[in-house]
């Protein structure tokens, strides 16, 4: 397997031939569609580590986010203003070890994947944690239920947790720097007990992932990339391109209630959530049209500013500092 350090060194090289062959277009066409578009920051202070995102179905507007090494608890923020409206604390869970992924079900229930495991099979379980979406914004304790999560193939590190929007069943996707998999959870999770996750498919190096409101798309991130997939009978279908913007830690991924954008969080204090709006595929991007289940697209490719013509000038900047940020928290997490 090759190491962290190789392949992050390898994806700045890629992204720095391609940012630099296309930048004056790049730049061009940056300048003439206004830039990155609409998004927000979020500004509390205390969320430096945004490890997920999620809109909220009862409050339109707010979006729901959490550190992933934190006390456990989950803030609402307004996308207007990109200030935290209500903040969450979980009662009757554990002491989290590394939160990943939000994600709202059809029951109006917010689940929490506390799934994340940098040491790649060092715990036998991870957590789930379920409570109901508040009807009002603000500070408060929540009673949540945790449920208990092992993978059928082994322990393993995984940052993407998705509820199906139609059927409510829980999906993860595990994070490997060769690939990883696509895991279904039971019909219905249940406390007392163990639920296991059975792997279903192949994805590429995934960081977040969402379902599109009416079910019938996956969409999963990387740090520089992300795809689409096709949603059908509960499978992965052919897989195309989707524009990414490039973030200093690319963590998270929702789509807009409405079906009609999909908004990319990063880390760091003072983190931006940017917003990109779906387009109907033009095949570009390798890997456009794979079979089920197919991890070509690599999702540690160089990424697509959504322009259509590779990386604008300030992207081929910040490559440095995304790949140096990448490696130190790596080594920070290990540690």
């Amino acid at each position: 397997m090759r190491s962290l350090r190789t392949t992050l060194i390898a994806t700045a090289a890629a992204v720095l031939a391609v940012g630099t062959a296309a930048m004056p277009t790049a730049a061009a066409a940056a300048a003439a569609d206004g830039g990155d578009g609409d998004g927000f920051t979020i500004k509390d202070p205390r969320i430096t580590e945004s490890s997920g995102l999620a809109a909220s179905r009862a409050h339109p507007g707010v979006y729901w986010t959490h550190n992933d090494q934190d006390a456990p608890r989950v803030f609402a923020v307004d996308s207007k203003t990109g200030r935290t409206v209500a903040t969450v604390t979980l009662q009757g869970v554990g002491k989290p070890r590394d939160m990943e992924a939000i994600s709202v079900g059809p029951d109006g229930n917010v689940y929490v994947g506390d799934i994340g495991d940098n040491a790649n099979g060092s715990w036998d379980h991870v957590w789930i944690y379920r409570f109901p979406e508040p009807r009002k914004l603000q500070d408060v304790t929540v009673h949540a239920t945790q449920y208990v999560v092992k993978y059928a193939d082994g322990p393993r590190n995984a940052e993407a947790m998705m509820v199906h929007p139609k059927t409510g069943r829980v999906y993860i996707a595990s994070k490997n720097e060769d690939g990883g998999g696509l895991y279904e959870g039971p019909s219905r999770l249940v406390t007392g007990g163990t639920n296991t996750f059975r792997r279903i498919g192949e994805v590429p190096w995934v960081t977040d992932g969402a379902f599109s409101p009416d079910g019938k798309e996956l969409v999963l991130r990387s740090y520089f990339s992300a795809r689409g997939y096709a949603w059908s009978g509960g499978r992965l279908g052919a897989d195309h391109h989707v524009g990414a913007p490039l973030q200093g830690q690319a963590e998270s991924v929702t789509y807009t209630p409405d079906g009609k954008a999909l908004m990319f969080g990063t880390e760091g204090e003072q983190s931006e959530v940017v917003r990109r709006e779906v387009v109907k595929d033009d095949g570009r991007g390798p890997g456009s049209g794979a079979p089920s289940g197919s991890a070509s697209g690599g999702a540690s490719g160089p990424a697509d500013d959504g322009s259509g013509t590779g990386l604008a000038l300030p992207a081929v900047a910040v490559v440095g500092a995304v790949v140096l940020g990448l490696a130190v928290r790596s080594r920070r997490r290990r540690t």
